[in-house]
């Protein structure tokens, strides 16, 4: 038999404790690391630029809003300067601040805009047509952020993608089939040809030059909130308005504000989360689902295993029957928050699902209470070296929005106005169900799925999370959360797993390729649940804090999105 020598003994040994260090600092499957700061988009463009401000010194948060106008730039599908969004950001003191900046109804809109001759929702109309277009949020939403909490100049934040929209950036091969696929829609709806239609088509690596954009953005640059709620760019949105038969007036402009509102938060384990209040749904579904989830060991559960998906369809079922009858904008209806989201009522809510047995959508019910989004949207996750993090989703609501460019501006316009109920309970564009509190009103915000989530964890800063999706958001965001604090996977893993989603109509597990094992697929439908396989589900950006102080960002392998840190 071998002998070994004493010193092959310790240099083992040593081996073996060297490893088991490695391994608790950089666990198996995780992400891209940093110490001082992390950046995760859609685009790698996006997170270059982000990343360069933390290196010179900006916050979060100057990080962030320079994202906001690089995605303009980069990610057009859904980035926007003329769209809307939400950012729940979280300062180093751990105060926790969030921005409504939704787009909001034409003065000019009406309850039934959408509706032809026979009463029934005109097909396209609220989505495909200028009529679609919200008064624009995003940059009244980027100037009050950093008025608020920037430490650099405006102008070194937005110049980035001043530089980018004049000089070009090499569009990724996904984008070049995306590109190329809305081609004639452009020309269709737009009677000059922007810099989006291309002479060919598409192909990875083609300089996409946007010079109007570029116009546009130095004149937000010098102008602030007059470069483009006022003056030359107002103007060209309204000219656009008049040409294509839209509703936005320069009053509309004029009067837009965003809005400062205070979080939703909660527990869920040992963890505290904060999300979005409405007009955004995400916040108060969020605590729903993880409310009626805390009753059962989930992790005992294993991941998408028959019972984890039984118990987590059957809380989206409900959660979304209630966000049908009950969410709308705070300005406008009622919104009972504080018993959707009470112990009481979510135990209440548990008690109805079946071990056993699915319940069908049309037997469930919005909760008996006593009363006193496209999938391309996109999402950002920053946070810096001294604790700011900034969650922010972002949209146009469809991808492009309604697909007609600012004549001049070099921008598209949302189709927003789809996110209202256009008939109280006729589904939208993402097959969602909404009612009175969310019926179409002049100056009103429309309802969203977006759900930008902080998490701490013994007063510090956990993780960043958020995607887009339209009605994927939601789950989206759930299962990432499930997945890390229940399931103990990293960052990536997490972002990483195959998912599935349920939005109570219509009766359907949607579930991606894998998510599901073809056994537990046949288990379920035996319990009485509807499943059918779907593309890719949603696309998660971001950051875990290791107890070390490392960050692990998670960027979605679905798209093109990118995680940078230092």
């Amino acid at each position: 038999m071998y002998q070994f020598s004493w010193k092959q003994v310790v240099i083992f040994l040593l081996s073996i404790v060297l490893l088991s260090s490695c391994a608790e600092r950089v666990p198996v499957g995780m992400g891209v690391t940093g110490k001082q700061g992390m950046v995760v988009t859609a685009h790698p463009e996006a997170s270059r630029i982000g990343l360069m401000i933390l290196k010179k010194g900006g916050n979060a948060m100057d990080a962030a809003v320079a994202v906001e106008f690089a995605l303009a730039v980069c990610y057009p599908a859904a980035g926007n300067i003329a769209g809307g969004g939400f950012w729940v950001t979280r300062t180093s003191a751990g105060k926790v601040y969030t921005l409504d900046y939704r787009e909001k109804a034409p003065m000019a809109a009406s309850r039934d805009m959408f509706l032809g001759p026979d009463g029934e929702v005109a097909r396209g109309l609220s989505s495909e047509t200028i009529l679609a277009a919200g008064v624009p949020g995003t940059v009244d939403g980027m100037l009050k952020a950093h008025e608020k909490f920037g430490s650099l100049p405006w102008n070194s934040v937005i110049q980035p993608a001043i530089d980018m929209a004049r000089n070009g950036f090499r569009i990724t091969k996904a984008q070049a089939i995306s590109l190329n696929s809305i081609q004639t829609t452009i020309l269709e709806r737009n009677t000059t040809k922007p810099a989006f239609v291309n002479d060919s088509t598409w192909s990875e690596g083609d300089l996409l030059i946007q010079t109007d954009l570029a116009n546009t953005l130095e004149r937000i640059r010098d102008f602030r909130r007059d470069g483009f709620y006022a003056g030359q760019t107002a103007q060209y949105i309204v000219d656009q308005m008049k040409e294509s038969g839209g509703l936005i007036t320069l009053e509309d402009l004029a009067k837009y504000e965003s809005v400062w509102r205070e979080p939703i938060e909660g527990d869920y384990r040992n963890y505290h989360f904060y999300s979005m209040a409405p007009p955004s749904s995400g916040g108060v579904a969020l605590k729903q689902l993880l409310g009626i989830l805390s009753n059962w060991d989930v992790a005992s559960m294993g991941h998408n295993t028959v019972e984890s998906v039984h118990y987590m369809v059957e809380a989206e079922k409900r959660v979304y029957a209630d966000r049908a009858e009950y969410l709308g904008d705070p300005a406008f209806t009622e919104i009972p928050v504080d018993k959707l989201t009470e112990p009481r009522y979510l135990i209440k809510r548990a008690d109805e699902i079946q071990k056993e047995r699915a319940t069908p959508s049309d037997s469930v019910f919005y909760g008996k209470i006593v009363l006193k989004e496209s999938l391309e949207t996109t999402h950002y996750s920053i946070a810096d070296q001294w604790g700011n993090a900034v969650s922010a989703t972002t949209t146009l609501n469809g991808g492009y929005g309604c697909k007609i460019v600012v004549k001049g501006g070099g921008f598209f316009l949302n189709n927003e106005m789809d996110d209202f109920s256009s008939k109280p309970g006729s589904p939208n564009l993402y097959g969602l169900i909404g009612n009175e509190a969310n019926a179409i009103a002049p100056e009103k915000r429309m309802l969203s799925c977006m759900t930008p989530t902080i998490i701490t964890k013994d007063h510090k800063l956990f993780m960043v999370v958020g995607s887009p999706g339209g009605s994927t958001i939601i789950t989206s965001v759930f299962q990432t959360v499930l997945n890390v604090i229940d399931h103990g996977m990293t960052m990536q893993q997490a972002v990483s797993a195959k998912r599935f989603h349920h939005q109570w109509l219509p009766d359907i597990i949607q579930y991606e390729p894998e998510a599901i094992d073809t056994v537990s697929v046949m288990r379920l439908t035996s319990m009485g649940q509807h499943l059918k396989k779907t593309g890719k589900i949603g696309r998660v950006d971001a950051i875990l804090i290791w107890p070390n102080g490392t960050m692990e960002g998670g960027a979605d392998p679905r798209g093109d999105d990118t995680a940078k840190g230092y």
